[in-house]
């Protein structure tokens, strides 16, 4: 076994028998779906599922915009998620008047980039989809946020992401490791993606990776870096740029922030972090902390910086942030070895040529 137990706080080594005991059930759990006797709802549409096996940013958000960017202007596209952190609860359907508060940080990200797409969240996702196609009934294709492992609907095609600074090979089953599904499930999905490679991955390692992950002969494997783009004002959306004599507080609430810290290395002077938890939700006494703190900061160029999905869950505070240099920083997915064109190419045969295997769900 190929654990990265070095990674790992002690603790986490510590509770190893508790994820022999989650193991087991994840594995029953599967079994059951295997043998037919837990079933699994399809719908007559192409599905396309994102997500992964552990638990963590593997960069679902950017894998869903890419799709939403190169299709939606294609299709009439829906996405739908569970919508983490949301003070709502049953089926929503973002609209005019919607905030992050009623649907999540990382859907209302979506609603605010795309406006032409169906952007809906639900916890029990069978309950949810046939609500968002009864309410957009020109939907073409729908992308699955975040539900490889609900295995209570059936995608027709899946896309399974795993960090190449973890990889789900190398890593164990919560909560020792990070994995809370099966490594064996990898094989339901029709394509992998290893997010957050260095730009310059070498070919020799994305082969051996490649071996690695036991890639099958109706898979295919792809690798991506991630791009930041350019800043702008979380108000009035006025374009910045990072220069070497400038001072940053960065403000984060995701789950890992440490490649953003590696790219403002090579680009500030030098940083300072606040860091919340993932999908925190921030409150007025949040802001004055992060203004109290920028204040403290003694230098001439200085600036706030965060991510889009925290910046959706702190633009409600639109007065108080209309006079503070808070920037956002947007992050792309950048395919390596020219794979988009072939990925892109991929999912659109998909969209045009699903057909369901089974009669729709009820």
């Amino acid at each position: 076994m190929n654990f990265n137990f070095p990674l790992l706080k002690p603790i986490r080594i510590i509770l190893f028998p508790f994820s022999l005991v989650y193991l087991a059930v994840i594995f029953v759990r599967n079994k059951l779906y295997d043998q037919k006797l837990l079933t699994s709802s399809a719908f007559a549409l192409p599905m396309i599922c994102v997500g992964n096996i552990a638990v963590g940013g593997t960069g679902k958000s950017p894998m869903v915009e890419y799709l939403l960017k190169h299709f939606s202007k294609k299709y009439p596209l829906a996405t739908l998620s569970r919508g983490y952190k949301r003070r709502t609860s049953g089926y929503v359907l973002a609209g005019e008047h919607t905030d992050a508060l009623d649907i999540g940080d990382e859907p209302m990200q979506f609603h605010l980039k795309f406006p032409g797409v169906a952007v809906a969240v639900g916890e029990d996702r069978v309950a949810a989809l046939p609500q968002l196609l009864h309410d957009r009934k020109e939907t073409k294709a729908v992308i699955l946020d975040d539900a490889f492992q609900h295995r209570a609907i059936s995608a027709g095609l899946n896309i399974l992401l795993t960090d190449y600074n973890n990889l789900y090979s190398r890593d164990w089953y919560l909560p020792t490791g990070d994995l809370r599904d099966e490594k064996r499930r990898a094989r339901d999905a029709g394509i992998i993606i290893v997010t957050k490679c260095p730009p310059r991955l070498e070919a020799d390692e994305a082969d051996a990776i490649r071996k690695e992950l036991d890639i099958q002969e109706n898979q295919e494997i792809y690798f991506s870096a991630i791009h930041y783009g350019d800043l702008y004002h979380i108000m009035n959306h006025e374009s910045f740029r990072l220069n070497s004599e400038l001072e940053v507080l960065l403000v984060t609430g995701i789950a890992n922030p440490r490649p953003l810290k590696q790219w403002l290395n090579d680009r500030c002077k030098s940083y300072e972090q606040m860091v919340f938890s993932d999908h925190h939700i921030f409150s007025i006494d949040d802001l004055t902390d992060i203004r109290r703190r920028f204040d403290m900061i003694n230098a001439s160029q200085k600036i706030i910086l965060t991510t889009e999905k925290d910046a959706v869950r702190l633009v409600k505070f639109k007065d108080e942030l209309g006079q503070l240099p808070l920037y956002v920083v947007p992050i792309d997915m950048l395919f390596l070895f020219g794979g988009d064109e072939k990925f892109i190419h991929r999912i659109g045969t998909f969209i045009e040529r699903h057909k369901p295997d089974v009669k729709p769900a009820k």
